[in-house]
Parts: C-alpha cells; sequence; structure tokens
C-alpha cells in the first residue's frame, strides 16, 4: 500500500485499479525525498544551532578567571573573587559578595566596564 492509495478517496481507487490493473504502481521516492528534506530542514533549524550555543556557553565556563568581570542572566554585573566545581563567588559592590552558579553566567565583559558604570 503506497501513500497515494491512503490519500486517494476509495471510489476513485477503485475505478483507478480496476482501470489499470497491469500499469506499474507509483514510486514511493518521493515520500522518501521529502522525509530526508524535513530531517535536514530540522537539523539545520534546531539542532545545530542549539548545540553551537551551548558549546559556546561551555567554552564561556570553561574559560572564566578570578577577576574577570561578568553578567548573570539576572542581569547582576560583578567581578569574580573565587571560583569552585559549580559556584563562583561575585563581588557586586566593594565588599558585598554573593555566591552564584557558573551555569547562570551569560558573559564576560570587557575589563573596566563596572568602573565606567
Amino acid at each position: 500500500m503506497s501513500l497515494l492509495d491512503i490519500l486517494t478517496p476509495a471510489a476513485h481507487a477503485a475505478t483507478t485499479t480496476a482501470t489499470a490493473a497491469g500499469s506499474p504502481q507509483p514510486s514511493s521516492m518521493p515520500f522518501f525525498i521529502m522525509m530526508g528534506a524535513l530531517v535536514l530542514f530540522m537539523y539545520f533549524l534546531a539542532w545545530r544551532p542549539q548545540s553551537k550555543r551551548a558549546k559556546e556557553q561551555r567554552n564561556l565556563l570553561a574559560s572564566l578567571a578570578e577577576g574577570d568581570e561578568i553578567v548573570t542572566v539576572g542581569g547582576i554585573l560583578g567581578t569574580i573573587r573565587k571560583i569552585n566545581d559549580n559556584y563562583i563567588t561575585l563581588s557586586v559592590d566593594g565588599d558585598v559578595t554573593m555566591p552564584c552558579q557558573k551555569s547562570a553566567i551569560t558573559g564576560i565583559l570587557p575589563k573596566g566596564t563596572l568602573k565606567s558604570i
């Protein structure tokens, strides 16, 4: 049973098969071509950009060092004072420090950004 048999109304299919009993069946190759195109479309539209962003985030977290000025997901700006496995200590203003998860860091700011703000 091909895709055309499913999509074609039963009455039309009955008359077609009755009149062309000896004719060859339609090819299923266009169906496989469309499915392949759909998979490629989803790869380039969703999977590839997401994996690229995840790789950039991993590289960002691996490159963190004490003294870097960063911005968090919540928009908090600060300087890294101490780095642990999953957490950092962030100096927000002078003596005010706060713990923060590494995964909450969205970007590293250029040096001197906090002084200019």
